[in-house]
């Protein structure tokens, strides 16, 4: 499924990362596996490259921090230098912030976390796409979390940031797909050292990252040709995330009491029953809006 590509797995040192570029190398992929060393700490990306070539696989490490200016450069030379080319990056590193409500938040902890979890993402995918357009089959898989979707109280920056991916992600799979690179998202329920122990423990081992990483070597791969599409996974489980839009109702007249006009036609606003909308882009969900607006 995936022989010999070239993949890149930010954050692979531990959790989520390690369990990717474990499955991935499994697969017969060739990895570069990053994470940075924190003070004090071994170097969890080398040990993961050892646990891949004893287990007859090929990997390297990089060890760059991703919010640093060069580090997708860097990590892209490294690919480039070790293994000749670049297939697929996993955007995996992340951090989820100080827990605190916004208004007691410091400014810096938003921005730490909109830099490591959406910056260096961006600054990233603008440096790799030159030699993923090259490969004619390149993927990047963004590791993103519901939290984009619906917000998680305490974590304002994490939930951000990560919306922020979303949208970011799919405008790539829209730009992108005539070079033939495929952009998803996976969004994880995982017990992981970022998700604390508490967690871990009360699922006793249900949610591991090793039950979803197959489904990321998958998206990774040339053999899937998803494109724009958005996954919750866990457990072993995963199902597809699409925007909707419901059915809506055309506004009163000026003066008339917004409050009656919204009892009177709750179903239709608030209901997503068969005619409620759901687009492949904003593009398509603006047509639909028209096409709506006449049928009216």
């Amino acid at each position: 499924m995936t022989d010999g590509r070239v993949v890149i797995v930010t954050g692979g040192g531990k959790g989520l990362g390690r369990a990717f570029a474990l499955d991935l190398a499994r697969q017969g992929c060739r990895i570069v596996v990053n994470n940075r060393i924190r003070d004090g700490q071994e170097n969890s990306a080398e040990q993961v490259v050892n646990e891949i070539a004893e287990a007859g696989g090929q990997a390297v490490t990089e060890t760059s921090d991703v919010t640093a200016p060069d580090a997708g450069e860097r990590m892209i030379a490294r690919a480039r230098d070790a293994f000749g080319r670049l297939d697929a990056i996993v955007f995996n590193a992340g951090i989820s912030g100080d827990a605190a409500r916004f208004h007691e938040m410091s400014p810096e902890n938003f921005e730490t976390v909109m830099r490591t979890n959406f910056d260096a993402v961006v600054r990233m995918t603008r440096e790799a796409l030159p030699q993923l357009r090259q490969s004619g089959s390149g993927r990047f898989v963004y590791v993103s979390s519901s939290a984009g979707l619906y917000g998680v109280r305490g974590r304002a920056p994490y939930a951000a940031s990560k919306g922020a991916l979303r949208a970011f992600a799919l405008n790539m799979a829209i730009e992108e797909a005539r070079h033939g690179i495929r952009s998803n998202l996976v969004l994880p329920y995982a017990s992981t050292r970022m998700t604390g122990a508490e967690a871990a423990e009360q699922q006793e081992g249900l949610l591991s990252p090793a039950s979803i990483a197959p489904f990321v070597s998958w998206l990774a791969s040339d053999a899937c040709d998803l494109n724009g599409t958005e996954w919750i996974a866990g457990a072993g489980f995963v199902r597809q995330v699409r925007a909707l839009e419901s059915t809506g109702a055309r506004l009163p007249q000026a003066g008339e009491d917004l409050a009656a006009w919204y009892q009177d036609n709750a179903v239709s606003l608030e209901g997503f029953g068969p005619d409620h909308t759901m687009a492949a882009n904003a593009e398509d969900a603006f047509e639909r809006f028209l096409t709506h607006l006449k049928s009216q």
